[in-house]
């Protein structure tokens, strides 16, 4: 047993010190070595649990997904407008947290857009899809303005929240709790016809 907590721990550290350097220099001029000398674990430990840099790339975005998720699973049960819309805006307040605080969840994001991955945005794909579902749910809740639909409302939600979260790479502030507040503040009386 002990032996098999320790390829877990390995692993999780392999995965965190990639993600650190994935963010630092990037993902085509990270090197093995450099994260594994940087997770304290040898090459050999390394190359155990994960033969090639694009295995462990897909590690750091699989786990980034997974605590992506768990955003959700955090999400606080109906407040006092609850519903779908609740749900989203603490959602993008998860999200924001989660990037400025989580280093695999921010190269989790930044790998989507990784050209030497054939990425096509992954981390941003379910970030969009997750919007979609939680509009869909609030206009079968009947939580959103007469005139407002999912497909008009999605884009800018979707461009606003990614567009924090790009910027947020050279400025934290980007993803700060007031910052997000200010944009549901100007966003949500449009989306439910009245002052939230």
């Amino acid at each position: 047993m002990a032996k098999q907590e320790r390829a877990v721990r390995t692993r999780a550290a392999l995965i965190q010190s990639a993600a650190e350097v994935f963010t630092t220099e990037g993902y085509v001029r990270a090197s093995l070595a450099r994260i594994s000398r940087q997770a304290r674990v040898s090459s050999g430990a390394l190359h155990f649990h994960f033969e090639t840099k694009r295995e462990l790339a897909r590690a750091v975005e699989d786990e980034a997904a997974r605590r992506l998720r768990a955003i959700a699973e955090d999400l606080p049960a109906g407040g006092a407008w609850g519903g779908a819309l609740q749900d989203l805006v603490a959602a993008t307040h998860g999200l924001m947290s989660r990037l400025a605080g989580d280093v695999v969840v921010r190269a989790g994001f930044e790998l989507g857009d990784e050209p030497a991955l054939g990425a096509k945005a992954g981390m941003r794909r379910c970030w969009q899809e997750w919007v979609e579902q939680l509009l869909a749910r609030a206009q079968r809740e009947g939580g959103l303005a007469e005139g407002m639909t999912p497909e008009k409302v999605a884009p800018a939600i979707i461009t606003a929240t990614v567009g924090f979260e790009v910027l947020g790479l050279g400025d934290d502030e980007w993803l700060s709790e007031q910052r997000i507040d200010a944009f549901w503040d100007l966003v949500l009386p449009q989306l439910t016809g009245e002052a939230v």
